[in-house]
């Protein structure tokens, strides 16, 4: 029993001595670790110590490519560069180009104060891209002030893209000096005669059916035209004025059965003609188009009706074009060997593959 107790008393004292040892090196690894902290709090991350300029470049690439616009809010919003820290809030505030893209859809209409107080002042006097990518009515709380109040910016605007539903588009006062893009979708309750004649710099144009024959342009400057859902008569008055153009895009509606002009593009390089109506029979309005320097062409095999190869060989001779590549983006009545044999010096695409030349390649 005794023996015991003296056992006991020796083994608390040892754990006595052991526990003294381990406090020592406990206050040693604190004292190591205040200064080994001391070091961190006092050293400047290399991303704070870019320059600025440097800084702003990195803010302006995580943006999409100008003149895409990015969202308000979110992550991939330029707001949310100026909550990660003082420094960076200073440098997105005054990186204009972060501002200069506007979104104007139906969220943004609710972020309005934003776009036209904060965004557009934020933008400097950079040249713009608005856009107004879902359709917004007057119905919409405060669309037509916000528009109104972009619109005040037009001596800036370069891109302009435009989806309005029973909606008054303001007049633009002053023209549109540095506009070079336009894309206007319009309903039938929309104002007529939207005249936009002084944009000097505007090469390319965007149009819907109603719009084609609400705005008038300074047609002989374009170089690229797309008009949508539009009927092959729609396009003719258009055509006959836009003799400048080297990419025309024609994505038809419906079908018009009185004869056509021919329409001569001599500068006209690439060619598209989508027909969407699968309920009608296409008119043969292919032949007359007289393009001279086409060389890339795509269409909807209905296009060629009514025998495609026929069509597209009085085509080529009566442009006196030399195509080179030719995409029947659509289902065919005629296969892709007879394509090939007619027509060997041009390259076909099919489903996504070119084939021609006399070589067949993946996919054809």
């Amino acid at each position: 029993m005794l023996g015991a107790l003296a056992a006991d008393r020796a083994r608390v004292t040892g754990i006595d001595a052991q526990i003294q040892d381990l406090e020592r090196s406990l206050a040693a690894l604190r004292l190591e670790k205040s200064i080994v902290q001391e070091r961190l709090d006092t050293y400047k991350y290399p991303v704070l110590a870019l320059p600025n300029e440097i800084v702003s470049e990195i803010f302006i690439h995580f943006l999409p490519t100008y003149p895409s616009c990015p969202p308000l809010g979110g992550p991939l919003s330029p707001t949310r560069l100026t909550q990660i820290c003082r420094q960076w809030r200073e440098i997105a505030l005054a990186t204009h180009a972060l501002w200069r893209a506007v979104s104007l859809s139906q969220d943004a209409i609710y972020h309005r104060g934003d776009a036209k107080q904060v965004w557009l002042a934020r933008s400097g006097c950079l040249p713009l891209s608005i856009h107004m990518n879902e359709y917004v009515d007057d119905n919409v709380p405060g669309g037509p002030e916000l528009l109104a109040a972009v619109l005040l910016h037009h001596a800036r605007v370069e891109y302009l893209q435009l989806r309005l539903v029973n909606f008054h588009l303001p007049t633009i006062e002053g023209g549109l000096p540095l506009l070079r893009h336009l894309d206007l979708e319009l309903d039938y309750k929309s104002p007529k005669d939207l005249v936009i004649r002084d944009a000097p710099l505007l090469r390319s144009v965007v149009l819907d059916a109603i719009a084609v024959s609400s705005v008038v342009l300074p047609w002989t400057q374009l170089t690229h035209l797309t008009l949508r859902i539009v009927t092959i008569d729609d396009c003719i008055p258009v055509l006959q004025k836009a003799t400048n153009l080297i990419h025309c895009e024609l994505r038809l509606n419906g079908s018009d059965s009185k004869p056509l002009p021919d329409i001569t593009l001599p500068n006209l390089e690439s060619m598209c003609c989508i027909y969407w109506d699968s309920g009608h029979t296409m008119p043969e309005s292919f032949g007359i188009f007289i393009v001279p320097a086409l060389r890339s062409l795509e269409v909807t095999e209905k296009f060629l009706h009514p025998s495609p190869i026929d069509s597209l060989k009085s085509f080529i001779l009566k442009s006196g074009c030399k195509l080179q590549k030719v995409c029947i983006n659509s289902q065919r009545s005629v296969g892709k060997s007879a394509y090939r044999a007619a027509f060997p010096s041009i390259q076909f695409l099919f489903n996504g593959s070119y084939v021609g030349g006399g070589k067949r390649r993946a996919g054809s």
